[in-house]
């Protein structure tokens, strides 16, 4: 008996050291991902971030551009091959190509030729291949200068850099509707 308690012994300490082990790394992981003031997770230097910065307005004004021409394919084209897409109503379109698809058929069914008009936006680089940016804006139909209430929403985009070339890698838009 006091052997059999002594291999149960052994192995809750071992299970309890490899717990241990695992959450000291995923913690270590974890602090290394988390930006700081410092730079950390930030491209090297301010010359790499300005160029993140430009390529990701590039994107920007690419996908404003396929928007305005309701071009699926021209939209779909800023994304990763694997890319993911949730809409405003919740639907997940996968892949370039069934971005491609999805957003024509809301094109040709739901949304009226109008412009992206962005409010504002916050970047943020979890890494020197990724960011995330959190974007508000609003679509502006061509004859007014300002955006509908009901048009503005809110959406995450995580870029990513592959061979040495920044995509969006999934985008997430919710619509802004204040709480009675």
């Amino acid at each position: 008996m006091a052997r059999l308690m002594g291999n149960t012994w052994r192995r809750r300490l071992l299970a309890t050291l490899a717990a241990a082990t695992v959450m000291v790394g995923s913690a270590s992981l974890l602090a290394a991902a988390e930006p700081t003031t410092h730079g950390a997770g930030r491209p090297g230097g301010t010359g790499d971030r300005d160029r993140a910065l430009a390529a990701f307005e590039r994107i920007r004004e690419r996908q404003a551009d396929a928007w305005f021409r309701q071009d699926g394919d021209a939209f779909a084209a800023t994304f990763t091959a694997d890319a993911d897409v949730v809409t405003f109503n919740g639907d997940h379109l996968r892949t370039r190509e069934g971005i491609a698809t999805g957003m024509q058929y809301y094109f040709d069914s739901y949304i009226e030729p109008t412009r992206l008009h962005t409010v504002d936006e916050h970047v943020r680089f979890a890494g020197p291949n990724l960011a995330v940016i959190v974007r508000t804006s609003c679509q502006l139909v061509p004859s007014e200068p300002t955006c509908r209430q009901d048009s503005l929403s809110r959406n995450t985009n995580v870029m990513v850099k592959r061979h040495s070339r920044w995509a969006q890698e999934s985008f997430q838009n919710t619509r802004v509707v204040e709480l009675p």
